[in-house]
């Protein structure tokens, strides 16, 4: 009795302590609550809505009635058993994985030169960063076509007068390989900016103390690099790369433009030009919904090996 007695004040104190402690740990949860709504309201009425129209038979009569004809996963079945479809999601892989890994490297090294370059010329090739990745696709296509035009263009012109080759009247678009590559180039240019200005902003957090003490134990170049560097950078190297797979998965303006509708072909499909063949020019919007639902599956499972590692290397800091 004499304990049990000795005993019963301590608990109503441990009740307030688990009740502030309960209280304490749902504030992170009540502050995320108002950004989940709001993207479930942004995000989740248009996924349900393209739901739906993929389980339905929604041509141009559908469209003008608007009403479809439910006909279940009909729409998901004729793409996966459509080669092209097939095709063209390697092409986009490969397409993807080049490009990706094409940014990340070039605008990696491009942010450790702007690390040790004198002051105004950082601020001359920032200005540059900046302003190409203020330039509209649209307008960076122009570009594109006027300097790779087979009567004009000067980098035929250039690369004729380097001796390089005989590249008189050269068309870099006469094959799909051709043609891609000159749209991995212009996907490349585009997305360099934020990769490198990004990068250097994370090399600006790596401490020069720890440089000067791996260069005093003998380390040099990639071994600093590796053992100091790298470990500071990984999660924002991580985050660039998931927004890049996502951005060059997806990728329509360039391609569909610099091609050009008129050359557009299933041997160059890449999957955004793939949806707007079925779903738009062919008006097949349920068929077009179940690409778009395929492809959002494919990004997702795509960018979560990166998400995961992205959250063990904050884990792990």
């Amino acid at each position: 009795m004499g304990a049990a007695a000795a005993t019963a004040p301590g608990w109503p104190r441990r009740r307030r302590l688990t009740r502030r402690r309960i209280a304490g740990g749902a504030v992170p949860y009540l502050l995320v609550i108002p950004v989940v709504l709001v993207m479930g309201a942004i995000l989740g009425y248009p996924i349900y809505n393209l739901v739906r129209l993929s389980l339905q038979r929604y041509g141009l009569l559908e469209l003008i009635q608007h009403h479809g004809t439910y006909i279940g996963l009909h729409n998901f079945g004729s793409v996966l058993h459509d080669p092209v479809f097939w095709h063209t999601l390697v092409r986009t892989l490969i397409f993807t994985a080049a490009n990706v890994t094409l940014t990340m490297g070039i605008g990696t090294l491009f942010a450790l030169l702007l690390v040790r370059v004198s002051t105004w010329v950082k601020v001359l090739l920032t200005v540059g960063l900046v302003l190409v990745w203020s330039i509209p696709p649209v307008v960076a296509v122009q570009v594109w076509n006027w300097m790779t035009n087979s009567q004009n263009g000067v980098l035929n012109y250039v690369l004729t007068e380097l001796h390089v080759g005989n590249f008189f009247q050269h068309n870099w678009f006469v094959t799909p390989f051709s043609q891609l590559a000159m749209v991995t180039t212009l996907v490349v240019w585009g997305a360099l900016p934020f990769v490198a200005i990004s990068v250097y902003a994370a090399l600006s957090q790596v401490s020069r103390d720890l440089i000067e003490a791996a260069e005093i134990d003998g380390a040099r170049g990639w071994r600093i690099f590796k053992d100091v560097t790298m470990p500071v950078i990984a999660p924002i190297l991580l985050i660039l790369t998931s927004l890049s797979i996502l951005w060059d998965f997806g990728v329509f303006t360039q391609p569909f433009l610099l091609i050009g509708q008129g050359h557009v072909v299933p041997s160059n499909y890449l999957m955004g030009i793939y949806l707007y063949e079925e779903g738009y020019v062919r008006t097949d919007f349920g068929r077009g919904a179940a690409i778009s639902i395929l492809m959002l599956v494919m990004v997702a499972l795509m960018s979560v090996v990166y998400v995961r590692r992205m959250l063990r290397v904050g884990d792990e800091r």
